[in-house]
């Protein structure tokens, strides 16, 4: 593998790991707290599956990296440092934004899997396989909260519209990319995802209408720069508390 194919295929790597890591940690955020016992859990697993990922990710970039470990990713560096999209930091909200979330993105996570099956790489498309099948579970549990919320109360299709809409200004950052990604689909290594948006559009649009929600305005403003390390407020946050006690006993083995 040349040098800067090499280290391309760090920086997505640590991306999709980043994404998977900041998820799982507002995923976490809801263990104790869900509607009801079955979701607490299902929500608590979620999380787990996140966190998996983001460890074997972590691992291979390490890796690539000149060896260093999957904590080095996770706890030694910095809020500008991290490349996760910015929908994977946003605050929980009410049930209804965390399905907003989880249905956005889990659509996302699921079709990009897809392709890395057909990765070159065969770490990589390994890490595909096994993932895709969490994946399609994330996908199937967001669709059907989704469809319940919307197409319930009043009360609960009011919060679930509004998780669709304010989340929505962040879902165009999920397809941005790095000029280095373009070796990398040259190689066969990733998919072009930045093509993969009109595939996602029509899937969450079946979603939505289905659930007798109004789909948000697809040319409204969106947000983007995660890729460069820009971020929302909420990063600091999650990075705070995410890291707290590595900073505080650096160094410390468990």
């Amino acid at each position: 593998m040349s040098q800067g194919i090499n280290s391309s295929l760090i920086k997505f790597v640590v991306r999709l790991g980043d994404n998977n890591l900041i998820l799982g940690h507002r995923l976490s955020e809801w263990c104790s707290k869900g509607p009801f016992l079955e979701e607490d859990i299902a929500m608590s697993n979620i999380a787990l599956d996140y966190i998996g990922q983001a460890r074997v990710l972590y691992s291979y970039a390490g890796q690539l990296d000149g060896g260093k470990n999957e904590d080095y990713y996770a706890y030694e560096r910095r809020e500008h440092e991290f490349t996760n999209a910015l929908l994977c930091e946003t605050p929980n909200g009410d049930f209804g934004m965390t399905v907003a979330r989880q249905l956005y993105y889990s659509v996302f996570a699921y079709a990009l899997c897809n392709a890395l099956l057909k990765s070159k790489d065969e770490t990589l498309s390994g890490y595909a396989g096994k993932a895709v099948k969490e994946l399609a579970y994330h996908v199937r549990h967001a669709s059907d909260w989704t469809l319940r919320l919307g197409d319930g109360t009043e009360e609960s299709n009011k919060r679930m519209q509004h998780g669709i809409d304010e989340l929505w200004m962040y879902t165009h950052d999920l397809f941005a990319t790095l000029e280095s990604d373009k070796e990398l689909v040259a190689a066969g290594i990733i998919p072009d995802v930045a093509a993969m948006k009109g595939e996602w559009l029509e899937q969450v649009k079946d979603v939505i209408q289905r659930a007798t929600l109004t789909m948000p305005d697809v040319n409204a403003w969106q947000m983007e720069g995660s890729r460069k390390g820009r971020h929302t407020e909420n990063i600091g946050y999650i990075i705070s508390e995410l890291q707290y006690v590595t900073r505080a006993y650096p160094g410390c083995e468990w």
